[in-house]
């Protein structure tokens, strides 16, 4: 007990909330900002969508967790995306894998690529947590 985890004690207060603490005091004050924060939608969302979300949830397969490199159906689709958008063929059996976000494939990545001492490039803008994962 008591260990310390380097990376974690590296880690600085997550960005957005800070931001919207400093968006929630200001308009406390009356100040009226634009707001370029993290995006939330404005509107419903279409009911086309809801309908199908319910029919999903209602569904016992969907009832499990997916499979750790996603859904067989969804890896062949996003091949079939990308050919059709980029022309690029890929094996979705050997280089498609879904994440949860780009946050977590992109971490996820870097982690798998690098070791202790390694230098890695990290660009700017990134999402906050990128440089401060490895």
């Amino acid at each position: 007990m008591g260990q310390e985890f380097e990376r974690i004690d590296r880690l600085p207060p997550y960005v957005f909330s800070e931001v919207n603490e400093m968006k929630a005091r200001a308009r406390a004050k009356g100040l009226d900002i634009i707001d370029f924060g993290m995006g939330n939608p404005d509107s419903a969302s279409p009911s086309h969508v809801v309908e199908k979300l319910i029919e999903a949830v209602q569904d016992p397969r969907t009832h499990r967790y997916s499979t750790s490199r996603g859904i067989k159906g969804l890896r062949r689709a996003l091949v079939r995306y990308y050919k059709r958008r980029f022309d690029v063929d890929l094996d979705a059996e050997e280089e498609v894998i879904v994440t949860l976000g780009s946050k977590e494939g992109l971490a996820n990545l870097a982690s798998a690529i690098s070791a202790p001492g390694d230098n890695v490039l990290v660009p700017n803008p990134s999402y906050p947590i990128h440089p401060y994962g490895f």
